[in-house]
């Protein structure tokens, strides 16, 4: 509903406004959607559909400005919104079709079902007897705080909500580095600039290709750890750690970009170099995605609510200053520098998953 004003829009306030409600509505099925995984499989099958759930967020940003490149290149800028409105249009339409997968809602239906037919008023799920003294407006409010109660008490949600927050900036500050570059060196269109972050794509699908090879290692590494960590007689077999989701955030590449976008140089080479980029940046995300749906399975939806208010606060507010950091430093050293940052980060997969167990011992949300 609020894309109309903007594709209606005369002047940049109401652009602003139209956005940031835009921005409101649109951030709920960035979190819903872990929390449906997390409903719909058990841990032991959420590999899989996770990767699904990775793609979907850099999908948009990748697509979107091919797409775009064409429209403002051949229509009006407006005609980004009318292809947004039906487009989302279409998605309300299927959403309709989409059921309740939460558990407590639907044992809440099932009691009411069970009261209907036998008469009887004592069918009761314990949701409802735990929800009978909260007010509408108090369950709303529990699960806004829910996700900042995960940031400020959770060391491992923090941490990780932090890293992925900086690749994302990393990211996003990249992806503003295409225009200056293929527009001013290569002399691109706007359909062609948009068609260059097409070596993205593929990387977001190699990423994918590979999850059969990350879930293979997972279960390797489940099996060392039931090996090591055998159950007592009569016991079930312990949950497995799920820092061992971690090791596809151990991967990355941006100097190659950095260092071959010279006008000289044949713009596929700059392109080649976003694949590689692209792909480290996925397997990053999958594991850290994947992670806390299988850390805080109670809490799907809300540690990915916590971690998409981080990352999403720094996709803000890096491209703020990214064509004043490009102009500065020339394309070479200010790509080189996200580099160097993205070289720093490197430790921390290896930190979390070597020390994650540790930072989850006193964890009031996390399955241990």
């Amino acid at each position: 509903m609020f894309l109309i004003p903007c594709a209606a829009a005369q002047n940049v306030q109401t652009m602003l406004i139209a956005r940031f409600l835009d921005g409101v509505a649109g951030s709920a099925f960035l979190t819903v959607a872990g929390g449906t995984v997390s409903d719909l499989f058990a841990p032991a099958d959420i590999q899989a559909p996770m990767i699904l759930y990775t793609i979907a967020p850099f999908l948009g940003p990748v697509l979107g400005p091919v797409l775009g490149g064409f429209i403002n290149q051949f229509t009006t800028w407006r005609w980004t919104f009318y292809v947004l409105i039906i487009w989302t249009s279409i998605i309300l339409a299927c959403l309709t079709f989409v059921p309740e997968t939460y558990h407590p809602v639907l044992l809440t239906h099932k009691a009411a079902a069970l009261r209907k037919s036998t008469g009887n008023p004592e069918y009761h799920s314990a949701s409802e007897l735990a929800n009978r003294s909260k007010s509408l407006s108090k369950m709303i409010l529990h699960s806004i705080y829910r996700p900042f109660q995960l940031l400020l008490l959770e060391p491992m949600c923090l941490c990780l909500c932090l890293y992925s927050a900086l690749l994302l900036g990393i990211l996003y500050l990249f992806f503003g580095a295409f225009g200056l570059v293929f527009g001013t060196n290569h002399d691109f269109n706007l359909w062609q600039i948009g068609l260059s972050f097409l070596g993205l794509l593929v990387g977001i699908v190699i990423g994918a290709l590979t999850n059969p090879f990350w879930f293979k290692n997972y279960l390797r590494l489940v099996t060392r750890f039931h090996a090591e960590n055998p159950p007592r007689p009569g016991e079930k077999p312990g949950k497995p750690d799920p820092e061992l989701r971690l090791p596809p955030t151990i991967a990355g590449s941006l100097f190659w970009f950095g260092w071959t976008t010279y006008s000289s140089v044949h713009w596929i080479v700059p392109i080649i170099g976003s694949v590689f980029f692209m792909l480290g940046n996925f397997l990053a995300f999958s594991g850290i995605f994947t992670f806390l749906v299988d850390a805080y399975p109670t809490y799907a939806a809300s540690s990915l609510a916590a971690n998409t208010f981080t990352r999403c606060m720094f996709a803000a507010a890096f491209p703020l200053f990214g064509d004043q950091m490009y102009n500065k430093l020339d394309y070479q050293w200010a790509t080189s520098l996200l580099a160097f940052l993205a070289l720093a980060m490197m430790p921390f997969p290896f930190l979390f998953y070597k020390y994650g167990r540790v930072l989850r011992a006193r964890s009031r949300f996390a399955m241990k």
